[in-house]
């Protein structure tokens, strides 16, 4: 940081200054009227607010705050749940304020936002008690002025008397109404009348991170806070067995070096804490420690050790069935024209561009923690367990978070935050280095599938799916002896009707390397083989491979998807020098599907031209969020087919940052085009069903234009000819 004229430019300064120029001009973001958008935290709330319900909030003064009790990592919340508060309560999103709930499952229920679960899981209860906070507001309004509810409306913040026209803000008549008794079925909107659901609105969040207002875990600072970096084993779960801290001490800022213990479930993980007055001063620190580990008492992979042998488990093993159906294994024992393949899907990280962070103040009998958090449930019943407290004594505070794709949904880098804090005895922040992000997991787990499949009279006969990979559940103690339930996630439910022989089988396979949750969960390694394997057995079948997936799809949603593909692909008018490819995939309640146009590029191999991308998941909040997250999705999907992998030698990462874990660069993205099916089913999820039909959808596109079937990810597109 430097200073001139007793102005600070730091980044964050600088937008701040400069956020109401150029930028909200040239960009067309939208700023309230006095142009500088409210940040409004639990704190800053008086005891004047009266909480009509958990998630509304109403100031004397007419402001209402609608609290969010999910986590805003760039999907959306900061921005749907108020809408969809908003629409039923009849307040303009212009006139609102925005919390984030701390974690309370007893008064929100879940907050885990993962699994594209934030509005599937609460929108009908969102628009109840906003709804029947809005009957309330008016029959307080009819009750003072003394006349009939039905003669009062709402609108944009106040309750209305028609006949006279008098008219009573929100904060005149919220004490009133909160004594009142919750209506039990209030009247709620047709998606016809929506004013503002479905609507393309622009994101509240928006002007926050461009003016530099918004806080990120990184941002936060409490009083008396020290910074620490750890430095920890390179193989994961070694143990520390000895270190020096000598450099590290002499280093200015450096206070303390101690060892310190994080609970990762049922495990735990050793490592060396250096804190310090700034992060600068313990990174500076941890590169001149010293340590030695011992890791000898855990088997070390490689990666070629690991895909071999989930490949020889996938031919010697039936694994435990997860479904299956008539005689698949029988039917396909006998025929000699059957297809059998195997797909392979690489380890990934999940390289959020806020690296992990979490800040922790260990009070004796209470904890507190600030952070990117996407589980604070999950949290309070580790931190519980662990520290030997009351869930009701450890406060989790959400902050916003940059990217989080699953990673931060997980307990250990708050558990070692705590530890670091009860060491030290105050708050501390526990900032980890991009390297240590990449390095040290949880991973996305590498998995290899055995595809087997007949075809019989142009239809599938039989079909077989069996898949060697990590559970992820048995990090988390979930039992062995029981195939991993998330063996089917992405395949479609209307085949179970079509193909009557079939069975979906997980082979046992474990290694000492930390996985979990990324983008799309399963759905995003599922979908590759599975749907590249639909597109094999199209071609045995000698069928078009849309054709061939309307004729096994027989259910009304699917049938309007592949219509909608066809229809703005134009699939049937392609030319014979360009390749499409197509995959329908189904996660989260939601079925999507992509077709992928490729052609030669003239430098070499394969470049793809344009992506179209149909989404149907029911009912919805905003499109343009919608559109956002398909691309996003598209752009993780293009990154993990094409670009980047996590490998493992001697159970140790070999790629470190960005330089050797590259990202899609804006001039290898595609166009794309995002579409939407309107029916009003339930909500389906948005965040991750968009990323697995990429994958094979641009195989099988460049098997149509090259003849080349590719079914080992990642791959170059410059080597496909």
């Amino acid at each position: 940081m430097t200073k001139n004229n007793n102005v600070d430019t730091t980044r964050r300064n600088f937008l701040k200054l400069t956020g109401l120029g150029g930028a909200a001009l040239c960009l067309g973001f939208y700023f309230p009227a006095d142009g500088v958008p409210t940040l409004v935290t639990p704190a800053e709330l008086t005891d004047a607010e009266i909480e009509l319900c958990p998630w509304i909030i109403i100031n004397p003064s007419g402001k209402v705050t609608i609290v969010n009790h999910r986590a805003e990592m760039g999907q959306g919340s900061y921005h749907s749940v108020p809408q969809i508060v908003a629409e039923e309560l009849e307040v303009d999103m212009n006139d609102i304020n925005v919390i984030f709930a701390i974690g309370n499952e007893k008064k929100y229920g879940g907050q885990v936002t993962g699994g594209s679960s934030t509005i599937r899981s609460s929108y009908k209860n969102l628009l109840k008690l906003s709804a029947a906070s809005r009957e309330m507001l008016i029959a307080a309004a009819a009750t003072k002025w003394n006349v009939s509810i039905a003669d009062c409306y709402a609108a944009s913040g106040n309750v209305i008397h028609k006949p006279s026209g008098k008219k009573a803000h929100y904060g005149e008549l919220a004490l009133a109404a909160s004594k009142l008794p919750v209506p039990k079925e209030p009247k709620l909107k047709k998606i016809s009348e929506y004013k503002l659901i479905r609507k393309p609105l622009k994101r509240i969040d928006t002007p926050l991170k461009t003016n530099g207002s918004l806080i990120f875990g990184l941002d936060k600072r409490i009083p008396g806070m020290l910074f620490a970096s750890v430095e920890r084993d390179p193989r994961y779960f070694g143990k520390v067995k000895s270190f020096d801290a000598t450099g590290a001490l002499k280093v200015p800022g450096v206070k303390k070096v101690f060892k310190v213990e994080m609970g990762y479930y049922d495990y735990k993980r050793e490592g060396v804490a250096v804190v310090a007055d700034s992060t600068w001063a313990a990174l500076e620190g941890r590169k001149a420690l010293k340590v030695e580990w011992d890791s000898s008492s855990f088997k070390h992979w490689s990666s070629p050790e690991i895909f071999k042998t989930q490949n020889n488990l996938l031919h010697s093993q039936e694994g435990m069935i997860l479904k299956t159906q008539g005689n698949p294994t029988e039917i396909l024992a006998q025929s000699s024209k059957k297809l059998d393949v195997v797909y392979q899907t690489p380890y990934q990280s999940h390289v959020a561009m806020e690296p992990i962070n979490c800040i922790a103040h260990h009070k004796g009998d209470s904890i507190e923690i600030w952070g990117p958090i996407q589980a604070p449930g999950w949290i309070q019943d580790d931190i519980s367990k662990q520290f030997k407290i009351d869930k009701e004594k450890v406060i989790v505070n959400m902050t916003f978070l940059g990217g989080g794709f699953g990673r931060k949904a997980m307990i250990d880098y708050p558990s070692e935050a705590v530890s670091v804090s009860k060491i030290l005895g105050g708050p501390v922040q526990v900032v980890w280095t991009r390297e240590d992000d990449a390095t040290l997991g949880p991973f996305r787990p590498g998995i290899s599938y055995r595809c087997e499949g007949m075809i019989n009279n142009g239809k599938i006969e039989a079909l077989k799916f069996r898949m060697a990979g990590q559970n992820n559940d048995h990090w988390r103690g979930g039992p062995k002896d029981k195939p991993n339930r998330s063996t089917s996630e992405g395949f479609l439910k209307p085949y179970y009707e079509s193909i009557k022989n079939l069975s979906i089988a997980d082979v046992l396979f474990e290694t000492t390397i930390p996985t979990s949750f990324w983008r799309s969960v399963y759905a995003s390694t599922n979908g590759f083989a599975y749907e590249s394997f639909i597109d094999e057995m199209a071609h045995e079948a000698r069928k078009d491979p849309l054709d061939f997936r309307r004729e096994h799809l027989q259910e009304e949603r699917c049938q309007k998807v592949i219509d909608k593909m066809e229809e703005v692909s134009g699939w049937k008018n392609r030319a014979k020098n360009e390749g499409y490819g197509v995959a329908i995939t189904e996660c989260f309640n939601s079925t999507v599907g992509h077709v992928v146009k490729v052609s030669k590029n003239i430098q070499g191999g394969v470049k793809i031209d344009k992506v179209w991308a149909v989404m149907d998941c029911g009912w919805y909040v905003n499109p343009d969020i919608i559109h956002a997250q398909v691309e996003g999705s598209i752009v993780m999907g293009l990154g993990a087919a094409t670009t980047h992998q996590i490998t493992f030698k001697d159970n140790v990462v070999e790629q470190h940052n960005f330089y050797d874990y590259p990202m899609p660069r804006i001039n290898e993205i595609p166009l794309i085009e995002v579409y939407i099916i309107d029916n009003d089913a339930d909500a389906g999820g948005v965040g991750e069903p968009g990323l697995p039909p990429f994958a094979p959808a641009l195989t099988n596109a460049i098997f149509d234009l090259t003849g080349k079937r590719i079914r080992t990810l990642p791959f170059k597109l410059s080597d496909v000819y």
